[in-house]
């Protein structure tokens, strides 16, 4: 199957490799072409992860058993079934304007994780009076624990073994999920692309962790906030947090399995995305420490801004009370000097608020607005 892989970030590294380790053709597109530029000179990526250390090739051209690093979007796209794009939510706007007069019949576009990219990638499809025939699916979770270094090393340190995933629109699910299932076979089926924007991880992990381990985060150099920063006040800060979330869930009709955070630390139980063991390999790893700005990292401006304000924006629509998540976006405009849940993700912003439950679940399934 032909891949396009889009963006230059670490989950985009691990993806390439990936999907071409999978056996399928793999063009890799970047915004920043002065990097692939250096890629495409340096001829191989090393990638490190439980199977060992090995080379992966880069090529200029298509070329079977390579990743080829191309720099035109569109070229990029050409016959490609799937479109990862293993980016922060941050990115999507842009991406989603200059992707959507491109895309044609039978892609699926892959956000892992979403924020509800699914809804910013439909409405700019409709905006480019792009009608061809394509499916948005979003996930949890990005599908590696993974880290770059220098120019050409990747470092996964885990690969995902369940991937909650819904599609947009859901009508599309049955031949959206075929091709989804070739590329990462740990994909799980779920009921819709909202269902699927509220399993994500980022806005319940990071946001506590950030916010509570401000001082530290501020004073030492770096600070690795998943080991020495993740301590019993967190973690119950997290675990109430998360309540909040499958309460939200609840309300709006998705029901079990809601992948519980707790899975991911817990010794026994549901295996959670990465399966058993994956909190100790993330710190055991070394790749978290780090220097993390309060002001700019994403932790703040997507996990935070755009996670935690959509949450609450669901729970409003939903009548459940999200006093945690409200509280820390409260503390987190604080920190960062701005309204967050005004620069949010927010089914406001997506003109949804107003919707009633019935036309929601018609836009869900269908991709029509009201």
């Amino acid at each position: 199957m032909k891949v396009c892989v889009l963006g230059g970030g670490h989950g985009c590294h691990a993806a390439a490799i990936d999907m071409l380790e999978k056996g399928h053709e793999v063009a890799w597109w970047r915004r920043d072409q002065d990097a692939a530029k250096k890629l495409r000179a340096l001829g191989e990526l090393e990638v490190q992860d439980w199977r060992g250390t090995r080379r992966v090739p880069l090529a200029a051209q298509r070329t079977p058993g390579a990743i080829c690093v191309i720099d035109d979007l569109a070229q990029a796209l050409e016959g490609a079934q799937l479109i990862v794009i293993p980016l922060p939510a941050t990115t999507h706007e842009p991406l989603a304007l200059q992707l959507a007069p491109l895309l044609r019949d039978g892609q699926v576009v892959y956000l892992p994780p979403g924020t509800f990219g699914s809804m910013v990638f439909a409405d700019a499809l409709a905006a480019a009076g792009n009608q061809r025939r394509v499916a948005i699916a979003e996930t949890g979770t990005l599908p590696y624990l993974v880290r770059t270094h220098g120019a050409n090393r990747v470092v996964i340190s885990a690969y995902a073994t369940r991937l909650p995933t819904g599609i947009f629109p859901a009508n599309a699910a049955n031949w959206a999920f075929e091709i989804l299932e070739t590329a990462y076979p740990s994909v799980e089926r779920i009921e819709d692309a909202l269902s699927a924007a509220l399993m994500n991880a980022g806005p319940v992990i990071h946001p506590p962790l950030i916010l509570m381990n401000a001082g530290p985060l501020e004073h030492f150099e770096s600070w690795d906030i998943h080991n020495e920063g993740t301590q019993p006040s967190i973690r119950r800060v997290t675990n109430a947090l998360d309540a909040e979330r499958m309460a939200v869930r609840e309300a709006l009709g998705y029901g079990a399995p809601h992948f519980p955070l707790a899975d991911h630390y817990a010794s026994e139980g549901d295996d959670w995305m990465y399966g058993r063991g994956a909190h100790g390999k993330l710190t055991d790893s070394g790749d978290w420490r780090e220097k993390i700005d309060l002001q700019t990292h994403r932790y703040m401006l997507e996990d935070t801004r755009l996670g935690l304000s959509f949450i609450v924006s669901c729970g409003r629509y939903a009548g459940v009370p999200t006093p945690v998540a409200q509280g820390l976006l409260a503390l987190a405009s604080a920190v960062s000097g701005r309204d967050l849940y005004a620069q949010g993700r927010s089914l406001e912003a997506f003109d949804l608020a107003q919707y009633s439950p019935a036309q929601l679940r018609n836009l869900l399934d269908s991709g029509v607005r009201a």
